[in-house]
């Protein structure tokens, strides 16, 4: 990381951008778990106490689920917290950290295009159907598949881009 001058303006507000998206992420998928906390505890309420049980719970848990998942591995990678073998990485000598840096950003940002790719096929696929119980189109379960994927590859260039830039702030990067 350059720490002799600050970073270009436009870096700062990517930086700035990208932060403010791993926010709203993180909001989203804080939202989503106490739902379906809420909707789980309705389910045991339902069944034990009223005698009648909601079957709309499981439709809506399980996109709830996929939002969480997939929005948080977004913010995983955003906050390098996503899982990676940083042992290596750390053992090796700088040269080759160098590379496997690069290397493991530019793997992210691949997968990212493939969920993205392959979760919008998925999704524009299926929309034309309807989830039983809940009556929302079939799509809306991959939707998150897709948003997480752009999100992956979004939070990867980023941090490519301030790689390059050399004002990357990751403890495990490029020193």
């Amino acid at each position: 990381m350059n720490r002799s001058s600050e970073p270009p303006e436009a870096v700062r507000r990517m930086v700035v951008i990208l932060d403010w998206i791993a926010d709203v992420c993180r909001i989203v998928t804080g939202v989503a778990l106490v739902v379906i906390t809420v909707i789980f505890g309705w389910l045991v309420f339902g069944r034990y106490v009223l005698n009648a049980t909601p079957t709309w719970v499981e439709q809506v848990a399980l996109l709830l689920v996929m939002t969480i998942a997939f929005l948080g591995a977004a913010v995983g990678v955003h906050d390098n917290t996503h899982l990676s073998v940083s042992l290596v990485r750390t053992s090796v000598p700088r040269g080759v950290r160098n590379v496997l840096v690069v290397l493991t950003d530019v793997l992210m940002a691949g997968f990212g295009i493939l969920m993205l790719w392959f979760g919008a096929r998925l999704t524009i696929f299926k929309w034309g159907s309807l989830i039983p119980l809940i009556q929302v189109p079939e799509g809306l379960r991959s939707l998150p598949l897709t948003i997480g994927g752009g999100l992956i590859l979004l939070f990867s260039v980023g941090h490519l881009i301030r790689l390059f830039a050399g004002f990357d702030a990751r403890s495990d990067s490029i020193e």
